[in-house]
């Protein structure tokens, strides 16, 4: 990890514009701000705006940290955490989190006590459950790679029994639904602004690692018409991302050369229009802050932020 600094001077360099569209969410007195290192590698950010706070995984430190807005305090949310990877919250406010080392997703209730939403699918146990996102019928989506499983180091060695794919857990019935098994190592997802599009992560891509596109078909219940959406190209390589309310793609990039790291936002039509440099790769994204115009940056050792000029989508 390259020595980081704050930039002292408006408008930040870091914050670069590769299609002159990019300049209207570009904040030119906004700066990239380091909120906290120390992390072994960071994941997963959820804002909780009831509690003015944002939550984050430390996967090999088996722990989730809590950074308070009005503080700037950090402290441990949980510990263990069973290699807790992505979060979001549900659209009841609760937090739902994926765990690498139960390999299960998990609710957290408002008394803090813990409801298992899946551990298998058809009696057989999930790999490592990646990312999470919750749609505006209340279903739990998510994404279910063997990353978890092949090694101690984000969870522990064992057998795969199901391929890598995309999950739908219905809201109603509680029913688990394969949606789609064609990702190579699934990992980010999320809806686009009128759910009508499912963008999936696959990092196991060869020869470069890909974002997919899905159409949401059947009241929101399959997957139809798959394609890429977006080559990450030479060094290019996503992680987890989110979606403004304009439709934008914020994903953690990096993995490829110190050029790319950071986070790389796409249009709607999967065109690279700006760029966030960070010292370290970034893995996943989130927004928040009192209007979700505030981006938060989970980045190998470290957490950032940035306000920018539009707003999270909701679901993320």
């Amino acid at each position: 990890m390259t020595s980081w600094q704050p930039n002292e001077r408006y408008p930040d360099p870091a914050v670069r514009v590769l299609d002159p569209s990019f300049n209207k969410y570009r904040l030119p007195l906004a700066s990239v701000e380091r909120l906290y290192t120390g992390c072994r590698w960071s994941e997963g950010p959820v804002y909780l705006g009831d509690n003015r706070c944002l939550l984050w995984s430390d996967i090999p430190n088996n722990r989730i940290l809590r950074w308070d807005e009005e503080t700037g305090a950090v402290s441990i949310f949980r510990k263990p955490s069973n290699n807790a990877n992505g979060h979001t919250r549900d659209r009841h406010g609760r937090l739902v989190g994926c765990e690498h080392d139960t390999r299960r997703v998990v609710r957290t209730e408002y008394d803090g006590s813990i409801t298992v939403l899946a551990d298998s699918y058809n009696g057989k146990k999930l790999n490592s459950p990646n990312d999470v996102v919750v749609k505006s019928d209340h279903s739990v989506w998510f994404t279910d790679p063997t990353f978890g499983i092949l090694g101690y180091y984000e969870g522990h060695r064992d057998e795969s029994e199901t391929p890598p794919a995309v999950y739908r857990l219905d809201a109603t019935t509680g029913k688990l639904a394969m949606m789609t098994d064609e990702v190579p190592g699934p990992n980010g997802l999320a809806f686009s602004p009128d759910e009508k599009k499912l963008y999936v992560v696959g990092s196991r891509a060869e020869p470069r690692r890909t974002i997919m596109v899905y159409d949401v078909t059947d009241n929101g219940t399959r997957l139809a018409n798959g394609k890429v959406f977006i080559d990450a190209g030479p060094g290019g390589s996503p992680d987890g991302f989110r979606v403004d309310t304009d439709g934008n793609l914020w994903c953690g990039w990096g993995m490829g050369s110190a050029e790319l790291d950071g986070v790389r936002v796409f249009d709607p039509e999967g065109k690279p229009i700006g760029h966030i440099d960070l010292p370290e790769r970034c893995a996943n994204v989130c927004f928040g802050g009192r209007y979700r115009n505030r981006l938060f940056m989970a980045a190998s050792h470290s957490l950032y932020a940035l306000y920018v000029n539009t707003q999270g989508a909701l679901g993320g």
